[in-house]
């Protein structure tokens, strides 16, 4: 999030915070594809992270992109954390521990998010080779140490980092040791929210398999192929997982919000000051339990807006829906993972086929397939057969919502093009952990410098 919102609506009942969220209902016509990219900057004479100061960090990159861009700049306590597109469309960010985010614009087509991921990274070279910079696309830092991660001076980080040891074991290597890849897409009624939150929460972990990308840490195997969803097996149990209510009959924008309000907060921002309000719920918020704390003690749009940013469950709801599933990766993934969801949810069939597929799924089988791709990707076995299989049946839904959106590109392709990075794997039973695996053991020989030479941007 490269903005924290400041609307000052005010808001005091439920049914007002789920109209909120009911706000983002709009035409199939209006729908929109936003894709989220994280990466890490290293230096490239050897591969230690980048601070945020100096003639070779973040701050420098940051302003090398707004004069680049002519983006707006976006400052905490003075000090340059992200940019905004004035016209109203991405913006860049940092993360904890320096991670380089892009959050893109809304786009009409898969084709359109491509051009702009290639013309992201294309500019974020440009401003990063003169200073020995280099980024690099994983689900977790190989062989940093946490320790040794800088951190970046964002007022509401520091008040995660203070609060994050206090609910779970694994908070601080989510925040300053982990990147990934989302898209956030768009739901025209309550109903089709519903569906999509089911069908999302349902294969997030098939879909957390097929880019499963952090089989590494502190430099050696860790004995997962994707340690940054085994993170959030234990970051904050308040605020993560595969919320099982929303499976629920009678599922909505007020039961989401019946959930979220007795979520403690992390902050409340007045002014350009962030207050740390951690252990306080949003619902004692709206019953006064911060008068005398903070001044304008009354909660409202942008308070409420904000504490939805601050949970972490594998699908999240806002006005759009967030699918949060995928380790950050090489570049043609970045178009892959929203590829694969537009495609099995941005036609109503496609849709429809992907509920039947996995409508009968119980509670107890969901949360064994998030326990269990952690650390087997798309060999976890399930029911008859493995992940691998379900995925083939994800994948060539997808396929077929792409078909029917017929949207071209230049070249005369559809958007089924941008799933080919899928197709290959899946032929091959492989997640791109499983590739790095072998080539650590073989031609890498152990050696994961060999690493940020092959799969830099």
């Amino acid at each position: 999030m490269a903005r924290d919102t400041v609307d000052a609506r005010p808001v005091d009942t439920i049914a007002a915070l789920a109209e909120t969220l009911a706000e983002g209902c709009k035409p199939e016509s209006d729908f929109r594809i936003g894709t989220e990219h994280e990466k890490f900057g290293f230096h490239t004479d050897d591969l230690s992270p980048i601070s945020y100061e100096g003639a070779s960090g973040v701050e420098a990159v940051l302003t090398g992109m707004e004069q680049l861009l002519k983006w707006e700049r976006i400052e905490d306590a003075g000090k340059i954390i992200g940019l905004a597109d004035p016209t109203g469309g991405g913006a860049i960010s940092i993360e904890p521990g320096g991670q380089f985010e892009l959050s893109g614009a809304p786009l009409e087509s898969l084709h359109q998010t491509c051009r702009e991921a290639n013309s992201h990274l294309a500019q974020v070279r440009q401003v990063a080779e003169p200073l020995k910079i280099g980024f690099l696309g994983i689900g977790m830092t190989p062989d940093w140490q946490r320790k040794d991660i800088p951190v970046m001076p964002k007022s509401r980080y520091e008040i995660m980092t203070n609060y994050m040891p206090k609910v779970g074991s694994l908070g601080l290597d989510m925040m300053y040791r982990t990147s990934t890849i989302q898209v956030n897409l768009d739901f025209s009624s309550e109903a089709d929210m519903v569906k999509k939150m089911r069908v999302g929460l349902a294969l997030q972990p098939i879909a957390t398999a097929m880019f499963a990308n952090s089989p590494f840490t502190d430099g050696k195997p860790n004995g997962f192929k994707s340690f940054r969803a085994q993170i959030w097996t234990d970051t904050d149990r308040d605020r993560t997982g595969d919320i099982p209510f929303v499976f629920d009959e009678g599922f909505g924008f007020e039961r989401y919000v019946e959930w979220a309000i007795d979520v403690p907060m992390y902050f409340v921002k007045r002014g350009t000051t962030y207050h740390d309000v951690t252990g306080t719920t949003f619902r004692e918020f709206m019953n006064g339990g911060l008068r005398g704390r903070i001044e304008s003690p009354e909660p409202t749009v942008g308070d409420w807006d904000n504490h939805l940013s601050t949970l972490f469950p594998d699908v999240r709801l806002k006005k759009f829906i967030e699918m949060r599933g995928a380790d950050g990766g090489p570049w043609r993934r970045i178009c892959a993972l929203p590829a694969l969801w537009v495609g099995l949810l941005y036609n109503q069939d496609v849709l429809d086929a992907a509920w039947e597929l996995v409508k009968d799924w119980t509670q107890d089988e969901r949360a064994a397939l998030r326990a269990r791709v952690p650390k087997d990707a798309l060999q976890t076995p399930f029911r008859s057969g493995t992940v691998l299989d379900i995925a083939k049946e994800m994948l060539k839904l997808s396929q077929e919502g792409l078909k029917r959106r017929a949207i071209m590109s230049d070249g005369d392709l559809d958007e089924r093009v941008h799933l080919a990075p899928l197709e290959e794997s899946l032929a091959a039973g492989l997640s791109p952990a499983d590739v790095l695996l072998k080539r650590y053991e073989g031609a890498w020989n152990g050696d994961l410098a060999n690493l940020y030479r092959d799969y830099a941007y």
